[in-house]
């Protein structure tokens, strides 16, 4: 194998395989749920902001949930819409290592945020007197930073380690995306190292914060238990609908991904990609909808936005 093999190699993206012919096809549901992500986080961002009743404690963390799903759905997209609008499947490796460390980044800074929102809704529901002095706009940012610090930290070193190490001559990719155990796989030399590095950084993140996520729900649960009135437990149970579709739509295809990848060799090829859209696409999809349906405040403020913009279109075709 020549040098030039082991200083500057290029990987090969997948699409959607036996479907090469219906790429271009494909790539108008795909940008329409770019675009869905896009209008949906921002929208929801707007309306946080402008809206002074929503400057609250739940709205902060529904706010760095829609910007880590900007952040997630920016950095699947480059390669997603070279493969499926322009037919290019070729990335080259530091694009490669920058790509997947957004990605992994994005993707624990969303499960730090869920975490989070598990407590949100913890102390809301035990201490609702006490809420505003608990998490206050301090508190609030402290975590946020402590997120943005965990996620961006336990990543650094994972691409300056695939950097090091000398790629085979097989450079296929399993996804339409730079993954660390994808790249990793095709290595030519031992990646125990990054492998056990890898785990360390699942089991101390995404681990971590579902079994805490789990254990938050556990006493939610013992404390609207408690409650006497049938109505209160139904009200308060209602306030979590929206963080448990948010944290099934994040953790169920990561589980389902994660089992095929290590114990799946009966899958197909087409259901791991379908498997990975799931979990990096949909949830910047569908997050924001969730939290438009089930949150009155959010829902009656864009409401008023689509009246208030259609009343100045009649006024316009009135005069």
């Amino acid at each position: 194998m020549s040098d030039s093999n082991h200083t500057s190699p290029s990987f090969f993206l997948t699409g959607l395989p036996g479907l090469e012919a219906a790429h271009i096809w494909l790539s108008i549901p795909l940008c329409a749920m770019y675009i869905a992500s896009l209008a949906g986080n921002s929208l929801i961002l707007w309306v946080v902001k402008s809206e002074p009743s929503l400057h609250q404690p739940m709205y902060y963390f529904l706010s760095m949930l829609a910007v880590t799903d900007l952040g997630l759905s920016a950095s699947t997209l480059p390669t997603m819409f070279t493969i499926y609008m322009l037919g290019l499947r070729e990335v080259a490796l530091d694009m490669c290592l920058l790509q997947l460390f957004f990605i992994h980044t994005f993707s624990i800074m969303e499960s730090s945020v869920l975490l989070t929102m598990a407590f949100d809704r913890f102390v809301a529901i035990s201490s609702p007197l006490r809420y505003s002095t608990i998490l206050t706009n301090l508190r609030i940012a402290s975590l946020g930073l402590a997120i943005i610090v965990r996620s961006v930290g336990l990543h650094i070193p994972a691409p300056i380690m695939l950097k090091k190490l000398p790629y085979c001559q097989k450079r296929l990719l399993s996804h339409s995306y730079c993954l660390h155990p994808d790249v990793m796989k095709l290595a030519c030399a031992d990646t125990r190292i990054n492998s056990a590095y890898g785990l360390f950084v699942v089991l101390s993140t995404l681990g971590i914060d579902s079994v805490l996520i789990v254990f938050s729900y556990g006493l939610i649960l013992q404390t609207v238990l408690s409650i006497a009135s049938k109505a209160e437990r139904l009200k308060a149970l209602n306030t979590c609908v929206s963080h448990i579709c948010s944290v099934l739509l994040f953790y169920t295809p990561m589980i389902g991904l994660s089992m095929i990848h290590r114990f799946g060799k009966w899958a197909s090829p087409c259901s791991r990609v379908l498997l990975s859209y799931l979990h990096f696409l949909t949830p910047p999809v569908l997050n924001p909808v969730v939290y438009t349906i089930k949150t009155k405040q959010i829902r009656l403020r864009i409401l008023r936005i689509f009246r208030s913009g259609r009343g100045g279109i009649e006024d316009t075709h009135g005069h």
